[in-house]
């Protein structure tokens, strides 16, 4: 996989094959089909190993006391492993499809999960979850692959950062003061819904005894329906 992932790195999907691998690794051909079943198995053995060790990098930076610097950081990070690997992310991204590597993107997936919630139970989330995540995911993507697409001579690399805060402007807002008895304005009783629902769903509403499943269910869609207020 080390010598595989090496080759795309180097030299991109053409120049990978079974005779390119094996004479890397310092193995016969057979090896690999043996190990992997075929040269698909392989790329998506490979996917995985290098979006793994992405993975790790993600999973061992100390979240960021705010939480919408947090989300930066995921975003910053996300391109980053894009620009730095871009076979192995073409292939995770560029070729959606069962096996390692789809596997590999949705444990991106919830990472970026986790970081949009810590956003909706600090209450300066503007949308649902859901919503968030799937604008993050679709614009951090979507730029990536515009950009490796480029030569590198060519890439503007300040539209990742641009996109980035359009995305988080549209997305976030400041944080209610207090429980702001106040203020029963729509905007912030969403974001408050949206904070509640992201609390619960972290805890397991009703776990407590305190809701029945049929509250909880009851409660999470008035929640929904003031989240979109």
């Amino acid at each position: 996989m080390r010598a595989a992932a090496a080759i795309l790195d180097a030299q991109g999907r053409e120049a990978l094959s079974s005779r390119s691998v094996s004479a890397a690794a310092g193995v016969q051909p057979p090896a690999i089909y043996r190990i992997f079943g075929d040269m698909q198995g392989l790329l998506g053995a490979v996917a995985s190993f290098g979006f793994g060790e992405y993975l790790a990098e993600k999973a061992a930076a100390a979240p960021e006391s705010d939480s919408v610097d947090g989300l930066r950081c995921g975003w910053d990070l996300h391109i980053g492993f894009g620009l730095g690997h871009p076979a192995v992310y073409a292939l995770m991204y560029g070729q959606p499809g069962p096996g390692p590597a789809a596997q590999a993107a949705a444990d991106a997936l919830a990472i970026l999960r986790g970081l949009v919630e810590r956003v909706a139970q600090a209450g300066r989330l503007a949308v649902d979850v859901d919503t968030a995540v799937g604008m993050i995911h679709a614009a951090g993507c979507g730029i990536t692959l515009s950009l490796i697409a480029l030569p590198t001579d060519r890439r503007d690399l300040a539209l990742a950062g641009k996109t980035r805060e359009a995305i988080l402007a549209a997305i976030t807002a400041d944080a209610v003061p207090g429980s702001a008895a106040g203020d029963v304005s729509g905007s912030a009783a969403a974001r408050h819904a949206v904070a509640l629902k992201a609390t619960l769903a972290e805890g397991g509403a009703g776990a407590d005894g305190l809701l029945t499943a049929g509250e909880s269910l009851l409660l999470g869609e008035w929640l929904d329906r003031l989240a979109k207020a």
